[in-house]
C-alpha cells in the first residue's frame, strides 16, 4: 500500500512537471537557454557596416561598391528586416517631372473657333511621378529613362523634406537607365551591392513611392535571374522579383537584406496596371557600367556588329539540316558594318563570342553591347558545317531613332 502511495505521487509530480516544462518553452523560451537561430546570425546593421567599411569609392562617380570579394553573406531575419530598409530609405527620393501640352478641344477645329471665346487653347501641364537613388553624396541619382524623358522640368523630393531641381546629365533608352544631378552635397548615398551574387531565393526590399502615397517598401524574394525576351528594353537582362512594384515604383531601388542596392526597379508584369507579384530590376552589374559612362561622355557607348539575328528553332534545325541547336542565325549583314569588314556572311551561325557561348538573340546583344567599341571580338561562326574565327572590330551601336 505504502509503494502504491509512492507510486501515485511520483507519477503526478512528473506530469505537474512536464507540464510546467511545456508551458515554459512555449511562452517564455529565453528561461530555458533558447534562442532563434537567428540570434547567431549577424544583424542587418552589423552586416551592412561591415560592408560599407570595405566599400571601395569611385573617383570619377563618387559611388561606393563593395569588393566582390568582399560581399556579407545574406541576413535571415525572423523577426524583421528593419535595419535594412532604414539604411537605404534615406537615399530614395521621388521624381516629379511635367510637361506643357496643348489643350486640344474646339479651337483646334477653324470651323468652330467662332462659337468659342477660347481660340488660342490654353496649355496645361501634366505631372508625371517616378523614384530614383542617390548615387553619391554630390548629387548623381539613379532612376529610368522612361521616368523623365517626357519632362521639359524635373524635381526630385528627398526623405528630409527637401524638393529641388534637377537636370538631366544623360539617359540610355536601351537599357532604360537614366542619371540626374542636384546641386547639393553630402547626400545620403546608397551603397552599391554585388547582383553578380544573388541567388533564386535571397529577401530582397523594393523601395520607391507607388501612387504617390509616401515612400513604401515591399519585400519578396528573387523569383529568377537573366530574364530576357520581354520587349521592354532593347536590352534586357532582368532580376525578377514578387516584391510589390506598381505606379511611382519605376526608378526605385531593390535591396538586399543588408541594405545594399542590388538593382533599379523598372517594369511589372501585369494586365490590370496594378502589381501581381511580377516585377523587374535592372542589375546593378548593368548600372554602374551605364552610370559610369554617362557621367562621363553624357550618353553610353554599346558594342555594335551590325547584324540580323534569327533564333535557332527546332523546325530550322531540320529545314537546314543542322547537327547542332545551339547559337544564332545571322539572317543578314548591314553594309559596310563592322562583322561585314571582318567577313561574316548571311547564313553564318554564331556560335561565340570572346569565348562565351551565344545562346538566343537577346543574350547576344546583350553580349555584343557590353563589348567596348574599337576594341577586338574574337567571334566564332558555323558555315557550312566548318567552324570559322573571325575578328571583328567592335563598332558603336547607333542611337534608337527618336
Amino acid at each position: 500500500m505504502q509503494l502504491r502511495r509512492l507510486w501515485l505521487l511520483f507519477a503526478q509530480a512528473t506530469t505537474v512537471g512536464l507540464g510546467l516544462l511545456f508551458v515554459v518553452s512555449t511562452l517564455r523560451p529565453q528561461w530555458l537557454g533558447r534562442y532563434s537561430v537567428a540570434a547567431d546570425q549577424p544583424a542587418p546593421a552589423a552586416a551592412h557596416a561591415a560592408a560599407v567599411a570595405t566599400a571601395a569609392t569611385s573617383a570619377a562617380t563618387g559611388v561606393r561598391q563593395v569588393p566582390i570579394s568582399d560581399v556579407a553573406p545574406r541576413v535571415s531575419a525572423i523577426g524583421s528586416y528593419s535595419d535594412a530598409a532604414r539604411l537605404a530609405m534615406p537615399a530614395v527620393v521621388s521624381v516629379y517631372t511635367s510637361k506643357q501640352v496643348k489643350r486640344s478641344g474646339p479651337s483646334d477645329d477653324p470651323l468652330l473657333r467662332q462659337f468659342f471665346a477660347d481660340p488660342s487653347g490654353e496649355p496645361q501641364r501634366v505631372i508625371s511621378l517616378g523614384s530614383g537613388v542617390i548615387a553619391s553624396p554630390d548629387g548623381y541619382i539613379l532612376t529610368n529613362n522612361h521616368v523623365v524623358q517626357a519632362g521639359d522640368e524635373i524635381a526630385v523630393a528627398l526623405t528630409d523634406g527637401r524638393r529641388v531641381p534637377a537636370h538631366l546629365v544623360g539617359a540610355d533608352p536601351d537599357t532604360d537607365l537614366a542619371v540626374l544631378k542636384v546641386e547639393l552635397q553630402n547626400l545620403p548615398a546608397i551603397t552599391f551591392g554585388r547582383s553578380e551574387t544573388l541567388r533564386v531565393g535571397d529577401v530582397v526590399l523594393a523601395i520607391g513611392n507607388p501612387f504617390d502615397v509616401g515612400q513604401t517598401v515591399t519585400m519578396g524574394i528573387v523569383s529568377a535571374l537573366g530574364r530576357t525576351n520581354l520587349g521592354i528594353n532593347t536590352l534586357e537582362n532582368f532580376i525578377q522579383t514578387d516584391a510589390a512594384i506598381n505606379q511611382g515604383n519605376s526608378g526605385g531601388a531593390l535591396i538586399d537584406s543588408n541594405g545594399l542596392l542590388i538593382g533599379i526597379n523598372t517594369a511589372i508584369f501585369s494586365r490590370s496596371g496594378g502589381s501581381v507579384g511580377i516585377g523587374f530590376a535592372i542589375p546593378t552589374s548593368i548600372v554602374t557600367h551605364v552610370m559610369d559612362q554617362i557621367v562621363h561622355t553624357g550618353r553610353v557607348h554599346h558594342g555594335f556588329f551590325g547584324i540580323e539575328p534569327y533564333d535557332i528553332t527546332p523546325e530550322l534545325v531540320d529545314a537546314m539540316r543542322l547537327k547542332r541547336s545551339d547559337g544564332v542565325v545571322v539572317n543578314g549583314v548591314l553594309r559596310n558594318a563592322p562583322a561585314g569588314r571582318a567577313g561574316m556572311e548571311p547564313g553564318d551561325i554564331l556560335l561565340s563570342i570572346n569565348g562565351s557561348a551565344v545562346t538566343d538573340s537577346r543574350s547576344m546583344l546583350n553580349q555584343i553591347a557590353q563589348l567596348e567599341p574599337g576594341t577586338s571580338a574574337a567571334v566564332r561562326v558555323l558555315r557550312e558545317a566548318h567552324e570559322v574565327d573571325l575578328s571583328i572590330t567592335v563598332g558603336e551601336r547607333p542611337p534608337p531613332p527618336h
